[in-house]
């Protein structure tokens, strides 16, 4: 029999639960590409749909980028780093270089990778303002959510953002100077574990277990989506000309095909197969009816259940709704369990 390869794992539990309750800090450091020229802002505004522009120095802006079909091919964090400087957080630094290539043209703008020179720490949960403080030169008390401020921490340069990607209210992302990382981890370690917290090594707590919770996608969730099918529309800029505009306002104009709900099961030893595991996602089945895939399956460990989310047939399910996946009952939700 099919056994949940997290309800039993108190390793993945206990990391979980220490972002949860107290604290926790694990490296995850995504490929940074810094955009500079004095075109980098007419740009990045045709790369990306939302505004680009705007951004105080310092601050940053999560967005899809989208193809010329409206659907998103990476969805990213845009931090304005100096007037003429930003970072672009991205998984697919290799497929981005070849994106803005085809699309740079004559404008003055170049790109790089800077990912070698940094590593990113994040430290998230209720007690994570209390674990940065104790290490950081300055308080962060009073900085705004999505925003990056120089520091320093132990006579090292970093810079610290207040972001994350587990849902927490309190999180916070370290970007440390990659020679340093060795010393920083220890500092990190005694930090947390002071506080009652601990490291996060589990990949799935990272990436799954800890987002799916809250509501977040990974990029594997939305290939072969567009902004209105995942609800990601918020906060696009129709006044400017951005890759896929055409094709999003006709979207927008009819309506999407399909949305995306949340489900849980209350069955423990299920085997459905998510897209997030690298297939098409189970079938998800309505009273017989064919009504859509499964994106994502994975176990909240707040509320002890199966949890994920289906792309469906717009309107096709509703709260409360019974569906059939692999032959497993779920119940239709939100898409946030937390």
């Amino acid at each position: 029999m099919y056994q949940n390869v997290y309800k039993y794992d108190e390793m993945k539990r206990s990391e979980h639960m220490a972002v949860r309750k107290t604290v926790g800090w694990y490296l995850w450091t995504h490929q940074i590409v810094e955009v500079t020229g004095g075109d980098c802002v007419k740009f990045l505004e045709m790369m990306f749909p939302k505004n680009i522009g705007n951004l105080a120095v310092g601050r940053e802006r999560y967005t899809t980028m989208l193809d010329e079909k409206g659907e998103i091919i990476d969805d990213v964090v845009v931090f304005r780093m100096e007037p003429e400087k930003f970072w672009v957080s991205t998984l697919f630094r290799a497929e981005m270089f070849v994106w803005f290539a085809a699309h740079k043209g004559d404008l003055d703008v170049t790109w790089t990778d800077v990912t070698p020179q940094w590593e990113m720490y994040a430290v998230q949960g209720p007690k994570s303002l209390e674990m940065v403080n104790s290490l950081a030169a300055s308080p962060v008390d009073s900085q705004k959510f999505f925003e990056i401020k120089e520091n320093e921490i132990s006579g090292v340069s970093v810079y610290i953002n207040r972001a994350g990607f587990t849902g927490e209210k309190l999180g916070y992302e370290i970007y440390f100077p990659k020679a340093e990382a060795p010393e920083m981890e220890k500092k990190l370690r005694a930090a947390a574990e002071a506080l009652g917290g601990k490291e996060v090594t589990e990949f799935q707590v990272m990436a799954w277990t800890l987002p799916t919770e809250a509501g977040f996608y990974y990029m594997r969730d939305l290939r072969h989506t567009n902004p209105f099918e995942v609800g990601l529309e918020n906060g696009i800029n129709w006044e400017k000309d951005f890759i896929g505009k055409e094709a999003l306002m006709k979207v927008r104009d009819e309506g999407p095909a399909r949305e995306v709900v949340g489900f849980t099961v209350e069955e423990a030893d299920v085997h459905i197969k998510g897209r997030h595991m690298g297939n098409e996602g189970e079938f998800v089945y309505k009273d017989g009816e064919y009504v859509g895939r499964c994106m994502k399956i994975v176990y909240s460990y707040v509320n002890e259940i199966n949890n994920g989310t289906i792309i469906a047939a717009k309107g096709a399910l509703k709260a409360g709704d019974k569906v059939l996946m692999h032959g497993h009952e779920a119940v239709i939700t939100g898409t946030r369990f937390i």
